[in-house]
């Protein structure tokens, strides 16, 4: 039975600091009907990640922002519930950027069915969607770690560094982790596989720190925090280093961040490169079939942080921001019809 309402997140405010949950507004609207090829889409999960804080800012960037009285932007993975579109049907999983609210309709032109049969559906938002391709695409691409070389990974917890690391593992790299607190640099080590892990909270001197855990020195940095932590990592590079400039997740409610390091890469010819996932998208088919591959085989682990309900999702969100999720973050809107 489809209600004749739903809710769904607004932006009312562009926070100049921090974000705050007043900056959004929950609001409950008509059902949408589907006119012809469209179809009408449950959201069961919604993904959580940083780069919504950029979209928050009017300010020029890769991407347009979110416009005050617009839905938030968001990744989703949902039930189609009632198609007027000749390629979709009652029934159908799908994914695709519809945004914080319980329905929309769909398709966006990057909408994909999924296949529940091959993992939970809520990997398409993470390990099999945008943070695993982030992951892929960032080290293997821009990365290129070679057997042997050392790879570390900041935020390595985190929805796309728990995945570097283990691509970095399965390139013959030695992979360091740097998380926040005992717990996640133990999954990190422990669960994961990374052979070292960094509590930058627990740390006085982190670059010393950084040292002992890099014998040989650091051949790749996968950043996706920027600040103190990425100073710790850059000061231990080697000549030839690949930085892959993924996030800077410490800066974002920043008012004016900016470059810090700029001449650690002259010194040690560094190449530095940042680069947006979309930025491959006519190669996902092949990267999503091999990740598959190692998720279910388990040579890749994942563990994922579930909110209940859209209404705790601005909550949910802002401690994203502060690091307080352990895992790849996401909300759960609604029944998951798959079971799992």
């Amino acid at each position: 039975m489809i209600p004749k309402t739903h809710r769904r997140v607004v932006l009312v405010r562009r926070p100049p600091g921090e974000v705050a949950e007043s900056d959004f507004h929950i609001e409950e609207v008509p059902m949408p009907e589907p006119g012809p090829g469209q179809v009408l889409v449950r959201v069961v999960y919604l993904s959580l990640d940083p780069y919504m804080r950029g979209r928050m800012r009017d300010a020029a960037s890769y991407a347009a922002p979110v416009g005050i009285g617009e839905v938030m932007t968001g990744g989703t993975v949902g039930e189609v519930v009632r198609s007027s579109h000749p390629g979709y049907k009652a029934g159908d999983m799908v994914e695709d950027r519809l945004g914080w609210q319980e329905y929309a309709l769909g398709p966006g032109p990057a909408m994909r069915k999924i296949d529940p049969s091959h993992a939970p559906i809520s990997l398409s938002n993470s390990l099999l969607g945008m943070p695993g391709m982030t992951a892929y695409f960032g080290l293997y691409e821009i990365g290129q770690p070679k057997p042997g070389e050392t790879v570390v990974v900041s935020a390595a917890s985190g929805a796309v560094g728990q995945v570097v690391g283990q691509l970095a593992k399965i390139a013959g790299c030695r992979a360091i982790g740097i998380a926040g607190g005992p717990n996640k640099c133990a999954f990190v080590k422990d669960t994961l596989g990374f052979d070292a892990c960094i509590d930058y909270k627990a740390e006085k001197d982190l670059a010393s720190a950084v040292k002992a855990a890099c014998a040989n020195g650091v051949d790749v940095y996968f950043d996706n925090v920027g600040g103190p932590v990425s100073d710790a990592v850059l000061a231990n590079l080697n000549f030839y280093a690949r930085v892959v400039l993924c996030g800077s997740i410490s800066q974002y409610n920043t008012a004016e961040p900016g470059p810090r390091w700029m001449g650690t890469f002259v010194g040690k010819r560094t190449t530095a490169r940042g680069f947006i996932v979309w930025d491959f998208n006519a190669r996902y088919a092949p990267a999503l079939r091999q990740m598959g591959e190692w998720v279910r085989s388990g040579r890749i682990k994942y563990k994922q942080d579930i909110v209940e309900g859209i209404e705790n999702a601005p909550r949910a969100f802002i401690g994203l921001l502060r690091g307080d999720n352990f895992g790849k973050l996401q909300v759960k809107l609604g029944p998951d019809p798959t079971g799992r």
